[in-house]
């Protein structure tokens, strides 16, 4: 598994236009499995456990609307960065990736990752 999440966060880094930083976390916990940063003030394992919160609302909001969905990916445009949280298929884990919006786009970032994320999404 080591492995795997090696090459995700490298082939990310080298690959995915604007990359600022990602990590691969567990729902449960928020507790990060690998994490890089570009930037040294950019903390991706601390925005892991902060955007468990914002994935375990979003559950508590399908279930209260009685829907039967599974969230795929939550992704957020701000004014320099998009992040991209996205769900492994087990829903136990997530990446989370963050990429400067002046050198990226969301439709080309969340290819890149699906492109990626093949090899963590059979383990997890």
């Amino acid at each position: 598994m080591e492995k795997i999440l090696t090459n995700l966060v490298q082939n990310v880094k080298e690959n995915i236009p604007g990359y600022i930083a990602i990590s691969v976390a567990e729902i449960a916990s928020g507790e990060s499995l690998a994490s890089d940063s570009a930037d040294s003030n950019f903390d991706p394992a601390l925005a892991c456990a902060y955007n468990v919160e914002i994935i375990n609302a979003k559950r508590k909001a399908i279930d209260i609307l009685g829907l039967k969905e599974n969230i795929n990916d939550i992704h957020f445009k701000l004014d320099n960065h998009i992040h991209v949280v996205d769900i492994s298929p087990s829903g136990e884990y997530f990446i989370y990736l963050a990429v400067d919006s002046n050198r990226a786009n969301l439709a080309l970032t969340r290819t890149m990752l699906k492109k990626y994320k093949k090899e963590l999404n059979e383990v997890l």
